[in-house]
């Protein structure tokens, strides 16, 4: 696998934090939070540019979220919006998106009529497999860039700070045992 070359936009990033006017301000730029979102910004940019590779150009960050929220055997929007940290109204046109799409159906719960239940769809199935494959590559391509080492670290770090707050979990977001 061939490195990916940075690019002007990339380089400048790679520099360090943009400096500020005003040294009373910097934190705001210069933090592992920003550093997070901007890791994140990029790797989601990359999963979407192979996502329109791989045939898939209707994808979007918001099918993402839905993607990484939506277990295989189905899903209630309250849990998928409680998940993704949306409204269940904005879950609830996200889920109409995409099924508009054919990627999801919604169908009614059989144990509660109020509810509906998001599951894939065949084609959404497809999809799902293309999307593992985007992140496979980016996660490749970050290894590529930054090496081995720094990745392994990178991704024990993340797991460690991150323990207690997987929205996959049925717990509270921030409880821990």
């Amino acid at each position: 696998m061939t490195k990916r070359p940075l690019t002007a936009r990339t380089q400048s990033r790679a520099a360090g934090p943009v400096p500020r006017s005003d040294p009373s301000d910097r934190w705001r730029h210069d933090n592992v939070g920003r550093l997070l979102n901007n890791a994140l910004s990029r790797f989601e940019s990359r999963v979407l540019e192979l996502m329109s590779q791989s045939g898939h150009p209707q994808a979007r960050i918001s099918h993402i979220s839905l993607t990484r929220n939506l277990d295989l055997e189905g899903t209630r929007v309250s849990e998928l919006a409680r998940r993704a940290g949306m409204t269940k109204q904005a879950m609830g046109e996200l889920v109409s998106q995409c099924a508009a799409r054919k990627l999801v159906v919604a169908k009614t719960d059989p144990s509660d009529k109020r509810a509906r239940i998001v599951q894939f769809t065949p084609e959404g199935r497809r999809w799902l497999e293309a999307f593992r494959q985007a992140v496979d590559q980016a996660e490749r391509e970050m290894r590529d860039e930054v090496g081995s080492v720094a990745m392994d670290v990178l991704r024990g770090a993340l797991a460690l700070y991150g323990v207690g707050f997987d929205t996959l979990s049925s717990k509270p977001l921030g409880l821990t045992e």
